[in-house]
């Protein structure tokens, strides 16, 4: 069976406890092969297994109901260090999710990525992908990249996590998103910046990311719609350097003292803030992503406002649509969109 194809069962009336041989028929199989995999004999291969143990469930058969998969599936995941805030948000809720989905018998394996070095990113995909079940991955878009989850999509699901890689032949995108979510970046600017307005200057790590290029087509757009006197003035790309967001900044204050927001989408905003204080003016400070630190800078109000897609839930989310893929949770595997939240001072 295809990783990407959903067994096709159908439920069968019952009114009275089912039987080994319900379960063959629903599931296609013979009730040899039933009797193997719901009395733990072995022998059956995986995708075998995981029909038989899919049209039980169905059934309601009382002995599998709390049953664990007999076979461990791996799952690579794909995603910057922690140095990154929002990936060590990420690698957190990966390992939460190893405890959370033991009953699936699904393991998730965190292999670090830097995104700036393409090359060596397209050589983990290839090399993870040959060795687990499913990859995991939040990654720049380049061509390299998308030939390579494109040749390791053909034999497993690959789900893209909070960034797209939309011309991959990836199995599924879990995330926000971000075109909306750079619109409501870009009418929180018009609104705290008001009928002045003033010029806007965007930080982001690397605009190949196609979750952060979105962001910044976003707001642009609600900026040149509904708030003329916002004007954006210039995007910089830190190559995810946090030390480098703010210099970035700094330097564009001594340039242009008509800076008066800055949109903030990546590593850095303690080193924005630092920046924004010792500059002097009033500029107003728009990022996303809650981390502990940004929850810190925010009740300072020293950030306008944090836009977060909650790692958690994503992470949450993307290991749900695996399971489908591979069987072991029922519905087919899908693209999902996930919510993102406004926090501000008073709800931080």
């Amino acid at each position: 069976m295809a990783f990407n194809q959903t067994v096709a069962i159908e439920r069968m009336p019952m009114t009275r406890k089912p039987t080994i041989s319900d379960v063959a028929k629903l599931a296609g199989l013979s009730t040899a092969t039933v009797d193997r995999v719901l009395n733990d004999r072995g022998g059956v291969a995986p995708e075998k297994e995981v029909r038989v143990l899919s049209a039980a469930r169905r059934l309601k058969l009382g002995r599998v109901l709390t049953r664990r998969y007999s076979r461990v599936l791996r799952i690579a995941v794909l995603i910057q260090s922690s140095v990154n805030p929002f990936h060590a948000a990420l690698h957190q809720a990966f390992r939460a999710a190893n405890g959370a989905y033991a009953d699936l018998n699904i393991q998730f394996l965190i292999h670090h990525i830097w995104p700036s070095d393409v090359g060596r990113i397209a050589k983990a995909i290839r090399s993870v992908g040959a060795q687990h079940d499913g990859l995991i991955v939040s990654s720049p878009e380049e061509r390299r990249i998308a030939a390579a989850v494109r040749d390791i999509a053909r034999r497993i699901p690959v789900v893209t996590l909070a960034t797209d890689l939309p011309d991959s032949g990836r199995s599924a995108y879990v995330g926000p998103d971000d075109m909306m979510a750079g619109r409501v970046a870009g009418d929180l600017m018009g609104r705290f910046l008001g009928r002045e307005g003033g010029d806007v200057v965007l930080i982001a790590g690397l605009l190949s990311v196609v979750g952060q290029r979105q962001r910044q087509a976003g707001f642009r757009q609600v900026l040149s719609e509904h708030y003329p006197n916002c004007r954006f003035h210039s995007a910089f790309e830190t190559n995810e350097d946090a030390e480098r967001a703010g210099l970035v900044v700094a330097q564009a204050l001594r340039d242009n003292s008509a800076i008066r927001g800055v949109y903030h989408i990546t590593a850095g905003a303690t080193e924005i803030v630092a920046a924004l204080r010792a500059q002097g003016p009033a500029v107003t400070l728009i990022t996303h992503e809650l981390t502990q630190e940004r929850r810190a800078l925010l009740r300072e109000r020293a950030i306008a406002a944090v836009i977060d897609q909650n790692a958690e839930f994503e992470v949450r989310t993307a290991a749900e649509v695996m399971a489908r893929f591979l069987g072991r949770a029922d519905g087919p595997g899908a693209t999902t969109h996930t919510p993102v939240q406004i926090y501000t001072p008073e709800n931080a």
